[in-house]
């Protein structure tokens, strides 16, 4: 047991982390290798690897992904904020390179082979983006005179062409739903609602109209006689012969079938050989990490603090929102990960440190500490 008197940096971290947010990734992350044990090997066989090739991978990943959420999680918010803004501006580029260089995937660019492994940059793009964000929104609060919202929304037309180029849609509502969301904490205008909201309308309706794949899309989920609903409706048959308490470990069928039941469609081989109170207990484990997150941002005085937990707690609770939604058919098929459930490296390393930055954000600090961080990055001279 760590003593409150130590002086030591673990003892500091020990001390003033959310202990009850770090069990609950913890059992997060420990469900995603149950449920990989469950819904992969089918995957690995079909595509004639060794049965529990993605179960070893899986946990392959985790281990640095633990690493990744803790170092993070002992950073101050000066070094988060830097941290943040060198991995935008590299996962940027990255993203750009994807356009020329990426593999195409099903009409999309969106992984590039580095060093003999396949990152999808957009992945860290997300989190590095709402930490940016969050700042400008803490300085325009802090300092009125300072053009924060115009830059704000300047990152936010650079990071959604660079996304809808590659064309990645789902990644390019999160950050655009993030974005609105902690614009609208920062005290947007009426104005703002209705502009943005306009530009949002027109740009689905642009992806509707010249883009086949995504027009496929929502038809099948408006009229399912329109199109291929396989995935679908596999997925939902899962609920109904998993029931309550599912058919038990390794009795699953529908996993035999479907193409990507270790990635987008883990949360049905859940309900399947788990049953629907499986997954209403990761449901409350996502939604108390949520309610964490916000809990602290709202009881956090420094601006910048407060929009970063914010923003960082909404994205986590979109992703795994748009993911169940996916799975019980509430809309249209995104291809994103359930987080710490769905197999992928570059998602996994990227929530977890996202979720680091969360941890490191909403540790206990004095009033003081939290005000000094707040100035760290304004010029001599400016307004405390």
């Amino acid at each position: 047991m760590v003593s409150r008197v130590e002086r030591t940096p673990f003892a500091a971290w020990w001390w003033t982390v959310d202990r009850l947010m770090l069990l609950a990734l913890i059992m997060l992350m420990l469900g995603g290798i149950v449920l990989s044990l469950a819904a992969s090997p089918p995957v690995a066989l079909r595509l004639s690897l060794d049965p529990f090739y993605f179960v070893h991978r899986h946990v392959l990943f985790l281990m640095p992904a633990i690493a990744v959420m803790l170092a993070t999680s002992f950073l101050p918010a000066r070094h988060i904020r830097r941290l943040a803004l060198v991995v935008f501006i590299v996962s940027l580029l990255l993203v750009a390179a994807t356009l020329v260089y990426g593999a195409e995937v099903k009409g999309a660019r969106r992984w590039l082979v580095i060093a003999g492994l396949n990152i999808q940059p957009s992945e860290f793009l997300k989190p590095a983006f709402v930490i940016l964000i969050a700042w400008l929104f803490g300085e325009s609060a802090r300092r009125p005179e300072m053009p924060a919202n115009i830059i704000a929304l300047g990152l936010l037309g650079v990071s959604v062409a660079a996304l809808v180029l590659q064309p990645d849609f789902g990644q390019t509502m999160l950050i655009a739903l993030v974005w609105g969301a902690l614009f609208f904490l920062a005290g947007m205008r009426m104005v703002w609602v209705v502009g943005l909201g306009g530009a949002a309308a027109v740009g689905l309706a642009g992806a509707y109209t010249t883009i086949p794949h995504v027009a496929r899309r929502i038809q099948r989920f408006l009229d399912p006689a329109s199109g291929d609903t396989f995935n679908i409706d596999q997925a939902m048959e899962s609920f109904v012969r998993g029931g309550w308490f599912g058919r038990g470990p390794g009795e699953g069928t529908v996993k035999r079938i479907l193409p990507e039941s270790h990635t987008d469609f883990g949360f049905a081989v859940a309900a399947e050989e788990f049953g629907i109170v499986l997954c209403l207990m990761l449901l409350a484990l996502f939604t108390f990490i949520v309610l964490r997150g916000l809990r602290h941002a709202l009881r956090n005085e420094e601006a910048f603090a407060r929009f970063a937990a914010a923003g960082l707690a909404i994205l986590f609770g979109l992703q795994s929102a748009i993911n169940m939604a996916v799975n019980v058919h509430l809309m249209p098929a995104k291809g994103m990960t359930l987080p710490f459930i769905s197999y992928g490296g570059s998602s996994m390393i990227s929530l977890a440190w996202g979720m680091g930055m969360l941890l490191a954000l909403t540790r206990e600090r004095p009033r003081a500490e939290m005000m000094a961080s707040g100035r760290e990055l304004a010029p001599a001279g400016s307004p405390a």
